[in-house]
């Protein structure tokens, strides 16, 4: 059987430092070439199959994934929060980071990173992202305003912003002084700048969903919106990448992990690393769906509150129901039937 070499990459946006390693873990030749792909496949070229290459997740590994893994008998993009714990004892150098990230993918230490294979799901997802961190400036102007005029005594919320009349009204509290006025005059020109763009960022965004009949589906059930639908769509890319429903909780950030020492109690926690986007959809679904009434997952957290669990608690549980919904729906391509929900309450914490 022939041996098989591992390649590893350090990627950066100028230049990217690599070499390979054999079976038994020795260096056969190191690389730094310019970060492009005829240049990397030039270096790839050169070594023997069967070969295997890895790389950390980053800015550019969608980009080298789609065009570097065909070369490849394996490619895998691998999280570097993971290997950090590992190899960044000892000394560190662009030319000693490829080994370590090598004999970590050698070892099977490395965990991988889900990439999309198509351009069109990639750049989905690049929209979605942007049409979120769009709200989130937005909401941050808004914030801006609030505590702005606070500090002067005039006491708003966003609703404020939006309406004219009452934005009228709250120029008209502020003192009559050209500064002042000039400063919030300002910041409210950022703040309408920020609403154009979240409302045309909207609207791109419920047309691309609408051409995905998985999306259509998702928006059969209750608080899911176009919005919504589409970011869990464009954000998980594919049923399959997850084993279980509670490897997915844990990826939106509403399921449990377990810790013990000792004698000493199990402890229960969300996890604090997770995809904090999908883990406001999921939850923003979960308390519309709740606040919406008459329909199975408000009867859901209406059980859940009965059962002495706190609002929290009850639309956590709540969001996992509609998640794990969604995600089963996903897998079969079937239509949303409120009878296949469960009665019974997932987990509770």
């Amino acid at each position: 059987m022939a041996a098989t070499f591992y390649i590893a990459i350090d990627v950066h946006c100028g230049f990217c430092e690599g070499g390979v390693l054999n079976d038994l873990g020795k260096p056969r030749g190191r690389f730094r070439v310019a970060t492009s792909i005829p240049a990397l496949l030039g270096v790839i070229e050169k070594v023997p199959r069967p070969r295997k290459l890895v790389i950390e997740e980053g800015p550019l590994a969608d980009w080298l994934f789609r065009h570097l893994s065909p070369h490849v008998q394996e490619m895998v993009v691998c999280d570097p929060y993971r290997n950090a714990l590992v190899a960044k004892g000892g000394d560190k150098s662009d030319a000693i980071d490829w080994q370590k990230l090598a004999e970590l993918y050698r070892g099977g230490y490395v965990r991988p990173v889900h990439q999309r294979q198509s351009l069109a799901c990639s750049l989905l997802k690049q929209h979605v992202q942007l049409y979120h961190d769009r709200v989130r400036h937005r909401v941050s102007e808004a914030n801006k305003i609030i505590w702005r005029v606070r500090r002067l005594g005039v006491f708003v919320t966003e609703t404020h912003l939006k309406d004219g009349q009452k934005r009228h009204a709250m120029t008209g509290q502020l003192p009559d002084d050209p500064i002042v006025r000039e400063d919030v005059s300002l910041l409210l020109e950022g703040y309408d700048l920020a609403e154009r763009q979240v409302r045309e960022l909207r609207r791109r965004l419920v047309e691309l969903g609408k051409k995905q009949p998985v999306v259509r589906a998702f928006c059969a059930l209750p608080g899911v919106s176009w919005v919504r639908a589409t970011s869990f769509f464009a954000m998980l890319d594919t049923p399959f990448r997850f084993v279980s429903k509670q490897k997915l909780w844990k990826y939106l950030g509403i399921g449990l992990e377990r810790s013990q020492s000792g004698n000493g109690p199990v402890r229960l926690r969300v996890p604090r690393r997770c995809n904090r986007t999908l883990k406001g959809v999921i939850l923003g679904a979960a308390k519309s769906a709740a606040a919406s009434k008459n329909n199975v997952f408000a009867d859901q957290y209406q059980r859940w509150l009965d059962a002495n669990c706190s609002p929290r608690v009850a639309r956590r549980n709540t969001a996992r129901s509609l998640a794990a919904a969604m995600w089963g729906m996903w897998k079969s391509g079937s239509v949303f039937d409120p009878r296949m929900i469960a009665r019974a309450p997932a987990e509770i914490a």
